[in-house]
């Protein structure tokens, strides 16, 4: 039997029974994995500092570069896993060939770990062949990770039906509470077991989760329904701007009518030069000029939220040696400087079951079927991004409090940090999960896996350009007297500048972001 594209159809290759397939069932069995997923992911990479350090004696600096890059690395790849999940393989067998990749990798870097052969002699650097093993093992990781990331969440959301896009949003936001779950287990659980069974367990019991993640992903397939790949997204787009390109001295209004004439008119009044690409030229069709100036119109959007996880960046970098050197002590317990992203972790877990409950009791009480509109997407980005800035504002004030603390030999507790933690946890959940969940919406029906990667590229994004800007912040008032962030005492740099400037950028960001959400 024979199928167009965007029909639904089950493991035998028949159109897909909306009794037997898909669901809320099979979609719940995604943020299970996730769970899974997302906890080997974040574990291991708290894990490669103390790893690098001390089996494979790297110096400090170059193994906070190795794992920074290799996040970085991972969340950059989405988009190759979310082109192929959309141009060769359904995302069913897309996330089994990452996720196999991911297992492969780790259990490479395990063998690694346990063979004191494969590793370098006291006091002395990797040889080339164990350098060899360490970065094929890294990133078969990342570019599993990468693979995964992009197929889950659009696999998740295809088994749900489009037509009720208030389903399609509570899935994305209990997906996101799936990858905080288990990002709180890696870092309560898996931080424990590290510092007193020692590191190269979280290796082993990484492989033990991640291969059961696997076995229940590919248990759901009978109940799964599949969508099958449109071919590859960047040639339509290359077609479309090369045509486009080739007859750009062409009438506007002629091009306007023949998309007029095929029907297709869904972004009719941006990037309307484009329709020029079908005048003289059999090969593109109407919807994929449509299909291109529908993922254009996303980029904007894209772009926007970047400069927020910049600001998550320093949750696992300067936040990290803020808390190294204050208060830790909770009566007789001492906070690991690990567990400190536990603080937004809970927010997260603590605010989206909250968020869903009091948008079904608003509908229940306003008689609303339908999707509310204070909870659009590109409205819970635009609250995300605010309060990114305004984050970023606290974070410099409690940093000038602890700085001028210190040099009075006052150490301040770690839970001032809180404050910074709360706000930043909650802007991931209204940003990530607007974005998750608009891209996906937004995307062109054969696209949609590369279109959700985007949310993962912008993290990565962020990452890099963080780094990007302490480097330009300290080139620039190294230039004016003393440079911010220098050295290994935070007692005498001026982070909390870095942290002004932060605020600054990012109220800047967001009126950017207003600017391009009003023109969508």
């Amino acid at each position: 039997m024979s199928f167009e594209y965007g029909e639904l159809e089950d493991w035998r290759g028949e159109k897909a029974d909306p009794r037997k397939h898909g669901g809320v069932r099979a979609s719940s069995i995604v943020c299970v994995v996730e769970v899974l997923e997302n906890m080997v992911f974040l574990s291991n990479a708290t894990n490669f500092i103390a790893y690098f350090l001390k089996s494979m004696h790297y110096p400090a600096a170059e193994s906070a570069n190795m794992v920074t890059n290799f996040m970085g690395t991972s969340f950059l790849l989405t988009i190759l896993g979310g082109f192929i999940g959309d141009s060769f393989f359904t995302r069913f067998k897309t996330f089994i060939i990452f996720c196999t990749l991911e297992l492969l990798g780790l259990i490479l870097l395990t063998v690694q770990a346990q063979d004191s052969r494969l590793q370098p002699a006291i006091n002395s650097k990797p040889s080339k062949s164990q350098e060899a093993i360490l970065y094929a093992g890294l990133y078969a990781m990342a570019a599993g990770v990468g693979g995964v990331k992009a197929a889950l969440p659009a696999h998740g959301a295809d088994q749900l039906d489009h037509s009720k896009q208030r389903l399609i949003s509570a899935f994305f936001n209990w997906y996101f509470f799936s990858l905080c779950f288990g990002g709180l287990i890696a870092s309560t659980v898996m931080i424990w077991i590290e510092e007193n069974l020692g590191w190269n367990w979280s290796f082993k019991i990484s492989v033990v989760a991640l291969s059961v993640a696997l076995c229940i992903f590919s248990m759901g397939f009978p109940i799964y329904r599949y969508k099958r790949p449109g071919g590859s997204p960047l040639t339509r787009i290359y077609k479309v701007l090369a045509s486009a390109i080739r007859n750009r001295k062409a009438s506007l209004s002629e091009a306007e009518n023949r998309i007029e004439i095929f029907g297709e008119k869904r972004n009719h009044d941006k990037f309307r030069s484009l329709n020029k690409a079908l005048i003289g030229d059999s090969n593109v069709t109407a919807t994929e000029v449509e299909e291109t100036k529908t993922f254009l119109g996303l980029l904007p959007i894209f772009a926007s939220t970047i400069m927020m996880n910049c600001c998550l960046a320093q949750l696992m970098t300067f936040s990290v040696e803020q808390g190294n050197i204050m208060d830790r002590s909770l009566n007789n317990f001492r906070i690991p400087t690990q567990s400190l992203s536990v603080f937004p972790l809970m927010v997260m877990l603590a605010f989206i079951p909250l968020y869903e409950y009091s948008v079904r009791l608003f509908r229940i009480k306003n008689n609303l079927p339908g999707r509310l509109n204070m909870f659009q997407p590109l409205r819970r980005i635009g609250l995300g991004l605010a309060l990114a800035s305004g984050s970023m504002a606290v974070a410099a004030i409690v940093e000038a409090k602890r700085r001028v603390e210190a040099n009075n030999n006052v150490t301040l507790s770690v839970f001032w940090l809180g404050w910074q933690y709360v706000l930043l946890g909650l802007s991931d959940i209204l940003t990530l999960g607007g974005m998750l969940e608009f891209f996906y919406s937004e995307a062109p029906d054969k696209m949609r896996s590369m279109s959700t990667a985007l949310s993962w590229c912008s993290t990565s994004m962020g990452y890099f350009i963080s780094s990007v800007l302490v480097t330009l912040s300290n080139s620039v008032s190294g230039h004016f007297g003393k440079v911010w962030i220098g050295g290994n005492d935070l007692n005498h740099s001026r982070l909390d500048l870095f942290y002004t400037l932060l605020c600054i950028l990012n109220l800047l960001n967001l009126l950017n972001y207003i600017f391009w959400a009003r023109r969508y």
